[in-house]
């Protein structure tokens, strides 16, 4: 096969011809490219942030789809430590008496 200067004429225009058409970045409405905005203030972005955060505890507290839970699980029963220590004195007692009657409370026979 032989290559001649026409056929490689041709096939460079083909290749570079794509190469041209490309813009430099500007903003041109032939390639929907977006007008450059000017850059928001801090004081804009910490206002923006601020609705973000109560739309989003909004959303957060409000009810989901397939969310069937009901909206509290319940407290435990709220017991003072001296309550606590007074327990456990009793079940203490019921075993130290169990154990002197020959009685065992840790399940063995």
């Amino acid at each position: 096969m032989k290559v001649t200067a026409a056929s490689l004429l041709v096939i460079l225009a083909a290749i570079s011809l794509p190469a041209a058409a490309q813009s430099k970045g500007e903003a041109d409405p032939v390639q929907s490219r977006a007008v450059p905005s000017a850059r928001a203030a801090s004081s804009e972005k910490a206002s923006a942030r601020q609705a973000r955060r109560e739309e989003g505890k909004a959303a957060a507290k409000a009810d989901q789809p397939g969310d069937d839970r009901p909206s509290t699980l319940g407290e435990a029963r709220k017991v003072t430590k001296s309550e606590r220590q007074a327990a456990a004195a009793k079940r203490r007692a019921a075993a130290t008496a169990a154990a002197r009657a020959g009685q065992t409370t840790s399940g063995e026979k």
